[in-house]
């Protein structure tokens, strides 16, 4: 796959809106894709948000590998970030990021109250890249739909308060991603899970990549799915493709048969997954 450069003006624009509304919240909110928490994540956001306090969520646990998911939560507080784990779909997720939230502020306010002063909401901005979920979140958050939602990267384009209940007042930003991916692998990852508008890619590309990540990390997944014989998942992904393609008759329609493999994927029709991978030597994100 070549280099992604990918950095529209509206992105620009966030980064710089972040920046300046920092001094009014309290705390930041990163969202990321538990399926890849770590490519999912905007490198840039350490230099922007500083020393900010910061509650980092995992999103979508209900794709990932649970047992990933637990690895990658421990290792975000070995690095000194509280982490939750939510499906933002949830009733309990409202509950859960709010309980945290208090968790990562508690000295904070604890010297608040000792000054003297009146309790008050936390604020809190919510960042993320696009179609890590940041809209369902603050919907679930606030209660009723307001903020827009799609199952695509780019539906938030503005900048809105939300109050959430008595205990959180809420700043929405629009998805930001980074100018352009320099491993390839981080791309693939992202496209595969739909932070990637389809047509920037090859979903030939894609699908083999999918394809050759389940064969190795969740072996007989790909052969189930697809009513393959085992001895199938040995062949190279290219081949697999065909025996897919063939398999669904879509006969040599093979990009019919790698928007079939690349939807199914991101619908978890093949299983809960996780791309980045954290294995007993610690994380192995972009391999």
């Amino acid at each position: 796959m070549t280099t992604i450069q990918w950095f529209p003006g509206h992105m620009n624009k966030a980064k710089r809106e972040v920046s300046e509304k920092l001094k009014f919240v309290d705390i930041v909110f990163e969202l990321v894709d538990a399926r890849l928490p770590i490519s999912s994540r905007n490198p840039l956001l350490d230099q922007i948000l500083q020393q900010k306090p910061r509650l980092v969520i995992l999103n979508k646990t209900d794709l990932a590998d649970p047992k990933q998911t637990k690895l990658w939560q421990n290792w975000f507080q070995d690095q000194g970030f509280l982490t939750v784990g939510i499906n933002a779909h949830e009733n309990s997720a409202t509950k859960l990021v709010v309980n945290a939230a208090k968790e990562v502020l508690k000295e904070k306010r604890a010297k608040d109250k000792a000054r003297g002063l009146k309790p008050r909401s936390i604020r809190a901005m919510v960042v993320g890249i696009p179609n890590v979920g940041k809209s369902t979140l603050m919907n679930r958050l606030v209660g009723k739909k307001i903020a827009q939602t799609g199952n695509k990267p780019g539906v938030t384009k503005g900048q809105q308060w939300l109050k959430s209940g008595n205990e959180l007042e809420l700043l929405d930003t629009p998805g930001i991603l980074w100018p352009r991916f320099e491993d390839p692998a981080v791309g693939k990852k992202l496209a595969l899970t739909g932070a990637i508008k389809d047509q920037l890619l090859h979903l030939d590309d894609i699908a083999i990549y999918g394809l050759e990540f389940f064969c190795k990390y969740y072996p007989g997944k790909v052969a189930q799915r697809y009513k393959l014989v085992d001895t199938a998942e040995s062949l190279p992904p290219a081949e697999l493709l065909m025996e897919i393609t063939a398999k669904r008759g879509y006969k040599d329609d093979y990009d019919r048969g790698s928007e079939l493999v690349v939807v199914e994927i991101r619908q978890n029709k093949l299983g809960p997954f996780t791309l980045d991978r954290y294995d007993e030597g610690g994380p192995i994100a972009h391999e």
